[in-house]
């Protein structure tokens, strides 16, 4: 079942801004929820990996089941299975969606998807965890462009290297896979296989 309570306390349990919002709480309350979150206590090895676990999982809002997948995955693939796990998570439809500035959140994105507003290859696309490879076009049908056009105002984003994005077209390209440098450099991927590991 999906998580439909404040995203702002995952930001504030894990310490780390995941809800993809440029007002958010963590900046007003740095501290954990709840009655005694101001009572910052040593973390065990354990709760260590499982925050980082978490933060990643909650970055890309995926279910436990969807991050485990994509894990099972990274770790039987030939490349380092930390980066494989963040290029899995990339790749996602809804994620390339958001980070391409045409929308202002993965879940705002997910909406999209799901209500048949978004084309891929010229074709509608209705499922946001669908995974996307270089050469792939996202677009918006042609009925829908006036709500990307009013979900698309005001927004100021930094497309990043591996993808090409057309504002005023509202399309985005995949150019390539990213490289682990290209990603999210605060993650710390190795916590999430060492947690996978036990």
């Amino acid at each position: 079942m999906r998580y439909i309570g404040s995203r702002c306390k995952r930001c504030r349990a894990v310490g780390a801004s995941v809800c993809g919002r440029i007002k958010c709480a963590l900046v007003r309350k740095p501290n954990p929820p709840g009655q005694h979150g101001g009572d910052r206590k040593k973390r065990s090895e354990y709760a260590t990996h499982l925050i980082e676990k978490q933060k990643i999982r909650w970055t890309y809002d995926v279910s436990e089941k969807q991050f485990f997948n994509a894990f099972s995955e990274a770790s039987k693939s030939k490349g380092v299975t930390g980066t494989v796990l963040l290029q899995i998570l990339e790749s996602r439809l809804d994620n390339i969606l958001f980070r391409s500035g045409l929308v202002a959140s993965r879940p705002q994105g997910r909406q999209l998807i799901n209500h048949g507003h978004v084309m891929l290859n010229g074709k509608k696309a209705t499922i946001s965890s669908m995974r996307l490879v270089p050469g792939d076009v996202i677009s918006f049908r042609e009925k829908s462009q006036e709500v990307a056009k009013t979900m698309q105002a005001g927004l100021v984003s930094v497309c990043p290297d591996w993808l090409s994005s057309d504002p005023k077209a509202l399309s985005c390209k995949v150019l390539m896979k990213p490289e682990r440098e290209q990603l999210d450099q605060s993650f710390q991927e190795s916590l999430v296989i060492e947690f996978y590991s036990r």
